[in-house]
């Protein structure tokens, strides 16, 4: 008996090792970790993972994806652009200002929105007017797009940005340095913006709506990472636009997202909904890769890096706007032989086509 079962446990193990042989383990699914802080534009994403659609585009494609959230928004794109983390959800301006002038080759295969009142300014005091910031003393985080939008706005009421006095601020201290004696006025976005319009005794004195098309937040993604991975930008673009589904139906399962949304940005349902209302989301991918592709995002990004080296963001060696090469489809903005930032219509007219 103990020879007949000695002879068995040898087979045995000898069968083992042969089909081991026959079918070797499968090699470790790649993770990517994905970046977002609060704010409107950027809150599916969060609840994508909540309810299973990031892990079910994921699966599908062989990968897994962490969403790592950051509570400040520049220390996000900081964290993409140090390495630690492979995507983030940005605006396509602080992607010129941060990776790509630090020589990051960065890539936008996802336009989510843009702003359309989800941004502006506040000014202490009422029936105030843009005229009236001329000499005050404006909080904003410096040389984001709020910065930006600050310029233009100034450009376009004929006033001269020298006049008033920057602050450099944190996003996550908004609400709580405006009330203070230091601060006069806030360049914020939602949904600090929404906050700080309730406040007694002030004046909302510009929006973003009056620039429409101009702030656009994206996701932004490795470009090396991307080109080995073609996979990671199909699943998050999958992933993305489902959830823009989900939160555009009038249905149970949206106001379940909203509320999700709501609850993580610590706000009200109420207030996330005007929120989203001001936020012009490119719900259909095929209008997000035709924005992409339009005369009017090659203008938007033609502005965008005039201010960006006007306002010396592109590096003490740049010697002119055409330093670092913005690639569109059909067309490259400045250096072609420098290109740091690209703008993908691949994979959302992919979806758009069915062929994810």
């Amino acid at each position: 008996m103990a020879m007949r079962s000695m002879l068995r446990l040898v087979l045995c193990t000898v069968a083992v090792l042969f089909a081991a042989s026959m079918h070797p383990a499968r090699a470790a699914e790649p993770t990517f970790k994905v970046a977002w802080s609060i704010y409107t534009g950027y809150m599916p994403w969060p609840y994508a993972q909540h309810a299973g659609i990031l892990q079910k585009w994921a699966k599908k494609y062989g990968i897994n994806i962490e969403l790592v959230q950051v509570n400040d928004y520049i220390e996000s794109i900081n964290q993409y652009t140090g390495g630690k983390v492979d995507a983030v959800a940005a605006t396509t301006m602080d992607a010129l200002t941060i990776p790509a002038v630090g020589g990051v080759d960065t890539t936008i295969p996802i336009l989510g929105d843009y702003s359309n009142g989800n941004d502006g300014i506040v000014l202490k005091g009422a029936n105030k007017t843009f005229a009236d910031l001329k000499g005050k003393r404006i909080n904003l985080v410096q040389y984001s797009v709020s910065h930006y939008m600050l310029a233009r706005a100034f450009e376009t009421h004929g006033m001269d940005l020298k006049d008033a006095k920057l602050q450099n601020i944190s996003d996550a201290d908004f609400v709580a340095a405006f009330q203070t004696d230091d601060v006069d006025a806030v360049v914020a976005w939602n949904p600090a913006f929404i906050q700080l319009k309730k406040l007694p005794n002030v004046s909302v004195v510009y929006q973003s709506s009056e620039m429409p098309g101009e702030l656009v937040d994206a996701l932004l993604v490795n470009t090396q990472t991307l080109k080995e991975h073609p996979e990671l930008g199909k699943a998050l673009t999958g992933a993305w636009f489902e959830t823009l589904a989900v939160i555009k139906a009038n249905d149970e399962k949206s106001k379940e997202a909203r509320k999700f949304m709501a609850d993580l940005s610590g706000t009200s349902v109420d207030s996330l909904n005007s929120q989203i209302e001001t936020t012009a989301f490119y719900y259909d991918p095929a209008a997000g890769a035709a924005s992409v592709r339009s005369p009017d995002m090659v203008k938007a990004m033609d502005l965008v890096r005039t201010f960006c080296f006007d306002q010396q963001l592109m590096g003490t060696g740049a010697k002119s706007k055409d330093a670092i090469g913005i690639a569109l489809p059909g067309k490259t903005l400045g250096d072609a032989s420098n290109v740091k930032l690209r703008l993908d219509d691949t994979y959302m007219q992919l979806l758009a086509d069915k062929k994810l």
